[in-house]
């Protein structure tokens, strides 16, 4: 069974960089649509982004974009989450989440199109 393993979250300052770093382990990496979601107190977990098994397209919740990059190095088996310019409304739980299951566009929004979930590391961004 695969196991999602998210890193890099911590304290940071409005105008701060994080990375998170998400290793799946179990399968074989390359083949499935990675995504990145985060969940905030008191409110539902949302996407945030998306990349495909090549790493040729990528998809943004809006409220990211120009600001959060999501890569993926297959070699390693890893996802990143370059999360920059960082505001207090990013504060979440983020969680790696992975699907083999051939999506496109819209369905990478969708918590019910991924199948393995990590733990989830929490980023505070506050002053």
């Amino acid at each position: 069974q695969v196991q999602l393993v998210e890193s890099g979250g911590g304290l940071v300052q409005p105008g701060d960089s994080l990375r998170l770093s998400c290793a799946p382990s179990g399968r074989t990496f390359s083949n499935y649509v990675m995504g990145w979601f985060r969940q905030a107190p008191g409110k539902e977990r949302q996407f945030v982004a998306g990349i495909s098994p090549s790493g040729t397209y990528t998809r943004y919740t809006d409220s990211v974009k120009g600001r959060f990059t999501i890569s993926r190095d297959n070699a390693k088996n890893t996802v990143y989450l370059q999360m920059n310019n960082l505001k207090p409304e990013d504060t979440a739980v983020y969680y790696c989440a992975l699907t083999p299951r051939i999506i496109g566009g819209p369905a990478y929004d969708k918590e019910r199109n991924y199948d393995a979930w990590g733990q989830g590391t929490q980023v505070t961004v506050s002053s």
